[in-house]
């Protein structure tokens, strides 16, 4: 279990989020056995998204984080609703790099390569928003910075960390993300630019203390802020076998009978939590019959509509 804080400053000008998010990406790397490397890079992922989860206003607006990156970790994605529930994947959970030798790092940027970063947001409108930047350094946060400048406009720090143990284990993780609204007055820029260079390893400092107030405290030193929310936030997939039933039948009955005529049987795999649904020739009749009695179903209303 991690948790997220949501605090501003007394200006009203400056949100803060930060999290701790060690037990979910440990939770994470032993679901899909994960390298140091993409242990690291999928960590951050799932830390930006549980954060910016954190901010929908109703419980079932989602995020959704994809990385897309020539990189030998492939794509890389995370998804959060709001609800404290947050899961994510790696194409290649087991691409590793060496430590860079120039920082003494875990090299994310190098196992995520050139390409470009989209965040998706559904709130429940005909369309979910989706908006895409490329990547500029490929660790993650700072792209994330990019992308908030570039789509919404909002001038943003962020920072993002994973310390993995000699023993693969999870140490530390969490991360933050700071924003500037528009009437932001420039000494408190300037106090927060200042702050931001003392906290020049995120890591470190929740491996130290284990706490996103202190995080905070940090960033906003010398600068009064309140603390509006603390939520707590677990590795969680929300798949069940209903809801792989419910996805078979809507390819339609067309691509069932191909399944039922070439193989009689299906085996899905979920991609956030590596539970495996199998389904023999009786399921997929059912399902068949199912997904023609929908079919049935909208002729009926197309018809009745004319």
């Amino acid at each position: 279990m991690g948790y997220i804080l949501r605090a501003i400053d007394e200006t009203e000008t400056i949100k803060i989020s930060a999290a701790i998010t060690t037990d979910v990406v440990e939770e994470a790397a032993k679901i899909h056995n994960l390298s140091k490397t993409t242990a690291a890079a999928l960590g951050r992922v799932l830390t930006a998204t549980a954060i910016i989860g954190s901010w929908q206003k109703n419980e079932k607006d989602s995020i959704t984080l994809s990385i897309n990156g020539n990189g030998p970790a492939g794509p890389i994605v995370a998804t959060c609703k709001n609800d404290g529930y947050v899961k994510g994947y790696v194409a290649r959970p087991g691409a590793d790099l060496p430590i860079r030798k120039s920082d003494g790092k875990i090299d994310v940027a190098g196992a995520v390569g050139q390409g470009t970063l989209t965040v998706t947001m559904d709130v429940g409108m005909k369309k979910p928003y989706t908006g895409t930047v490329n990547l500029t350094s490929g660790e993650i946060a700072e792209d994330l910075a990019v992308y908030f400048l570039q789509s919404d406009q909002v001038p943003s720090a962020v920072g993002l960390g994973v310390l993995v143990d000699v023993d693969y284990s999870i140490k530390a993780a969490g991360g933050f993300i700071v924003q500037l609204m528009p009437d932001c007055r420039e000494e408190e820029i300037a106090k927060l630019e200042e702050n931001l260079k003392k906290l020049k390893n995120v890591t470190s400092v929740i491996d130290e203390y284990h706490d996103a107030e202190k995080l905070i405290e940090i960033l906003m030193e010398g600068m009064n802020y309140k603390v509006l929310e603390k939520r707590d936030i677990e590795y969680k997939c929300n798949c069940s076998r209903e809801k792989v039933e419910d996805a078979i039948v809507s390819v339609g009955p067309k691509e069932i009978r191909e399944i039922l005529e070439e193989d009689k049987k299906a085996e899905v795999n979920c991609y956030f939590c590596n539970s495996v649904y199998n389904f023999d020739e009786k399921d997929l009749e059912r399902m068949l019959k199912k997904a023609e009695d929908i079919n049935k179903n909208r002729e009926i209303i197309i018809q009745d509509n004319f």
